[in-house]
């Protein structure tokens, strides 16, 4: 208690003594240093609003930029699979983002296009959207967001969203489609090549237009079932012949098929959307 009354005392005699001798530094500053720093902080404002938290601000931008996006993180994660891909993305001179678990919602599907990625890998699983239990009548990528039918009502009563789930003993997820690609993200993606790693990316091809319609230059997935450990180790040997080998997208398609091979299980090919771009390789593709 007298420690603190003391040197309360003190700091006070103290800034008494120099109010005699000095000026705050701002006071005596002419008129046009004024404007200056007005210019400043006009400037500091207009970028925190033009530049929000989560996209790449100007600096970045020179810099091409990829994005991982983990949704099976949750269930089955696979770091190695995360530093491998990664690495590859990183050595070919991309900037990596990487997005997993509970971070991918609706909202974050929104406004993937604004992030400004030139390639983006799915690691996530899909759906197919059967009528009546019978034909399938479109795809649906998984959110990890938690199904409510109070939330994103419009969305919903639109035929932008779907419920997704892999099974029973499963939550029940959102899933987005390609109504929702098309109507509902914000922005245009910029020549971006799409890698999706799920089940039936392509066994329909409405997901795949959709994301090329939205901006994508080329969109890669397999056409069946997939079983996550193989797709695991053929996607990684795909980056490596697109970003290492510098390989043609339709060469790196059938390197991959030649050298890793169909899935064992369920038989599902990698294939690729966009056949006037088949002849180009990544770096042609995302300029």
């Amino acid at each position: 208690m007298t420690r603190a009354k003391a040197k309360k005392q003190t700091k006070g005699t103290r800034s008494k003594g120099k109010q005699a001798k000095t000026k705050p530094f701002l006071r005596g500053l002419p008129w046009f240093a004024w404007l200056l720093i007005a210019l400043a902080i006009a400037g500091i404002v207009a970028f925190v609003r033009i530049y929000p938290m989560g996209q790449p601000a100007p600096g970045d931008l020179g810099t091409p930029r990829a994005a991982i996006i983990d949704q099976l993180y949750n269930l089955q994660p696979n770091p190695v699979f995360i530093d491998q891909v990664t690495q590859e993305l990183k050595d070919y001179g991309f900037e990596v983002d990487l997005y997993q678990g509970d971070e991918i919602t609706v909202e974050f599907y929104r406004q993937l296009p604004a992030y400004g990625h030139k390639l983006i890998v799915f690691r996530a699983h899909i759906g197919l959207v059967a009528e009546d239990n019978e034909k399938f009548v479109e795809t649906s990528l998984f959110t990890n967001e938690l199904y409510s039918e109070w939330k994103h009502v419009k969305e919903q009563l639109v035929g932008r969203l779907t419920t997704a789930t892999i099974d029973e003993r499963h939550p029940v997820v959102f899933g987005v489609n390609s109504k929702f690609i098309s109507e509902s993200m914000n922005g245009k993606f910029d020549d971006t090549v799409i890698i999706m790693m799920g089940c039936s990316g392509v066994h329909l091809t409405d997901l795949a237009t959709a994301f090329v319609d939205k901006g994508a230059s080329a969109y890669l997935a397999w056409h069946a079932t997939v079983d996550l450990h193989y797709v695991d180790r053929a996607t990684p040997y795909l980056i490596e012949q697109l970003c290492s080998e510098k390989l043609t997208i339709k060469e790196a398609v059938y390197g991959t098929m030649e050298v890793i091979g169909s899935d064992p299980t369920y038989g599902a090919l990698l294939k690729y959307y966009v056949p006037q771009n088949g002849d180009k390789t990544l770096a042609e593709l995302i300029k």
